[in-house]
């Protein structure tokens, strides 16, 4: 759940302020912004306020997962969040890019060029203490480009925290222009919602997403928390969360492969999520991560893998069950335990080369030999598992032909009837489409003929159909 960071220290100052052009647009009767507000809908009176009197939300979701990128600033953000050094640093993440916070965000370049040649369109929201609500980076667009002020609507005087969080989420997920939250800090805000008390109907239904997706969303949130687990190497060094920004489709499509393998064979779903998630680590396109099966691994990699790949023996093991003295179960498969081990290598391979400011230059160095070798194995094995899903498709659609075939026959018969039933056949019509029908069995009963030694009773039947009488 999202801290509670308190007041700004220059809060009741600026509470006078916004008191007094509150007043002042009231008379005027000015514009006003629509906000939901404890479940009802509530029209705020806009002001105008310096863009430098106003403090930087540090709970906003927007950029909650980069926070963590630099551990220092993060605790100096936590500790003091009003400080002048926190509200710089969450000013530099609202500007990157999430899922490479070393690179400008082309939104944001994109957001400063459209204030600039037309100026705020919509305004944003505060709190009557100054906490920006709505417009975080609005504000800072402004800031940059030397903007004094920033129309804002102001929420009641009895703002707390959590109408704050509400408000900020209500106006994210509407449906409009807002630049939208990436999809680590989507993930992040259901969890702080679910968090916080909330049903999971009440939490998809903000979201705009059915309580299905919300599961699947929370499994692979999960995962990638255990993902990061895995990935540390006693360091200080682990995989973060920005580092799967980019893997969103594969790891829905994990979700929905894993949860319909699991109802007939947990053991081979376990072997397909870790084998994707080593491909996921890996970079690896969604075409060819959905080539990874339960048995990739064993057919595919384990006999190219290098000795600093392959992973120690592995064996299974029985686990008591708690609460049940003389009672135990067998854990894993040494299959799966083998799978599992080597993808736990790779996670904490991804982190090391992503730690170059904390490790040597030789721990870098051996971890990102390991990620190319691991790659150049992983090559071998895809461009084998495409081949034979290649060969599948061509032998599956042959048969499948057929019973499309088939299924237009069995349509045809039933609508053969009824235009007799009306007087409604064309029998020159009929009787050319069949003569259509007979070359192309006579086309196939060659191929057939050709194949066949031995021909099955379907085989035979084509063959004796097709014969020139």
């Amino acid at each position: 759940m999202s801290a509670d960071f308190g007041t700004p220290p220059e809060g009741d100052s600026i509470r006078s302020l916004v008191e007094q052009r509150f007043r002042q647009v009231m008379a005027e009767n000015g514009a006003k912004v629509t906000v939901d507000w404890r479940g009802e809908q509530r029209h705020l009176h806009v002001i105008s306020m310096p863009v430098d009197m106003l403090y930087f939300n540090p709970g906003t979701h927007r950029i909650r997962a980069q926070r963590a990128l630099d551990q220092q600033r993060n605790r100096m953000l936590e500790e003091d969040p009003w400080s002048e050094t926190a509200q710089q640093y969450l000013h530099h993440l609202l500007t990157r890019k999430p899922s490479n916070p070393d690179q400008i965000d082309p939104d944001y370049t994109a957001l400063k060029e459209e204030l600039e040649d037309f100026g705020q369109k919509e305004p944003g929201i505060i709190s009557p203490t100054g906490i920006l609500v709505d417009g975080n980076t609005r504000c800072a667009a402004l800031r940059d480009l030397g903007i004094a002020g920033i129309r804002v609507g102001v929420l009641p005087a009895d703002t707390s925290h959590r109408d704050i969080n509400a408000v900020e989420l209500f106006l994210q997920l509407r449906r409009d222009k807002r630049r939208e939250y990436s999809y680590i800090n989507r993930l992040i805000a259901i969890e702080d919602e679910l968090a916080s008390g909330r049903r999971e109907e009440d939490v998809a239904r903000d979201f705009n997403i059915k309580t299905t997706t919300l599961h699947q969303d929370r499994w692979v949130y999960q995962l990638i928390r255990d993902a990061i687990d895995r990935s540390a190497t006693g360091d200080d060094v682990a995989l973060r969360e920005i580092d799967f920004e980019d893997h969103q489709e594969k790891l829905r499509e994990l979700y929905r492969d894993y949860t319909k393998m699991a109802r007939t064979d947990p053991d081979a779903a376990e072997q397909l999520k870790e084998t994707r998630l080593a491909m996921v680590v890996l970079n690896y396109p969604k075409t060819s991560v959905r080539l990874a099966e339960a048995d990739f691994h064993t057919r595919y990699l384990s006999e190219r893998l290098p000795d600093v790949l392959r992973p120690a023996v592995q064996e299974s093991a029985s686990v008591s069950i708690p609460g049940l003295p003389g009672v135990s179960m067998p854990d894993a498969t040494a299959t799966v335990k083998t799978t599992r081990a080597l993808t736990d290598s790779l996670l904490q391979a991804s982190a090391k080369t992503r730690a170059r400011n904390k490790l040597g230059s030789s721990d870098v160095d051996e971890a990102d030999g390991l990620m190319k070798t691991a790659r150049k194995t992983f090559d071998a094995a895809v461009k084998l598992a495409g081949q034979n899903a290649q060969l599948h498709k061509r032998q599956v659609v042959v048969t499948e032909r057929l019973t499309d075939a088939a299924d237009y026959v069995n349509q045809c018969a039933a609508e053969f009837a009824e235009a007799r039933a009306k007087r409604a056949l064309d029998e020159d019509a009929f009787d050319d489409a069949l003569l259509t029908l007979r070359a192309s069995l006579t086309r196939l009963a060659k191929q057939a003929g050709r194949t066949f030694g031995s021909p099955g009773d379907g085989v035979a039947w084509l063959l004796d159909t097709a014969q020139e009488r």
